[in-house]
């Protein structure tokens, strides 16, 4: 590392990195889903075919990603928004980005079942 460079790659600039990565590809998905949601004004077969695929165990590992970005890039954004408004926010944003990802992870958790019980359910049986 330059000496005199700003640049640490502590925890700060890590949750830049995954705030920045998880905003693109939420964007990334809201961008495919008004594609295939228009898609049924087009051909309403094509639409029920595409939306068969969602019903596969990989596109549900995706969708518990989905909700692993979205609650990050949440959970991240209030943090950013109290380092940036109070006062003390930037002496306690290395706590409050450990609290985000306890909060973060407690929740993931909690969505395991909710998203991934259907797809656990087809692999291996009721």
């Amino acid at each position: 590392m330059p000496a005199g460079t700003l640049y640490r790659g502590r925890e700060g600039m890590w949750s830049w990195v995954a705030h920045r990565v998880t905003g693109v590809l939420i964007f990334f998905f809201l961008f495919v889903h008004v594609l295939d949601t228009a898609l049924v004004r087009v051909s309403p077969e094509a639409y029920d075919d595409v939306v068969a695929t969602y019903k596969t165990p990989i596109v549900a590992l995706l969708e518990y990603g989905l909700v692993a970005a979205i609650l990050f890039h949440a959970l991240n954004g209030l943090r950013v928004i109290a380092v940036d408004f109070w006062s003390k926010g930037p002496r306690y944003q290395k706590q409050m980005l450990w609290s985000v990802m306890a909060i973060w992870f407690v929740l993931m958790v909690g969505a395991l079942y909710p998203v991934l019980g259907h797809a656990v359910r087809e692999v291996f049986g009721s």
